[in-house]
């Protein structure tokens, strides 16, 4: 899993429940068995859509390739990598 996932799994879980928790809302489900069910899906829904986004994000990239190595890049440059 890469890390641009993690993120976003974050915001998507909380768009795709709060999303289903208004949809349920306005036709008059107030039972919170929906509600929870809806907020299951959403969380249960969050980590397949980042994961697509992310890899859609990341073909369109031009400087991101996948076969460059893991201790390349990383959070901290380290002083003699290779630019891109």
């Amino acid at each position: 899993m890469d890390r641009l996932s993690i993120i976003l799994s974050l915001l998507s879980g909380a768009l795709i429940s709060g999303f289903l928790v208004t949809t349920a809302f306005s036709m008059g489900y107030y039972n919170w068995w929906v509600i929870g069910g809806a907020v299951a899906v959403g969380m249960l829904m969050a980590w397949p859509s980042a994961y697509y986004v992310s890899r859609l994000i990341k073909n369109q990239d031009p400087h991101w390739s996948p076969d460059r190595e893991r201790m390349e890049y990383g959070t901290i440059p380290r002083r003699n990598a290779k630019e891109v």
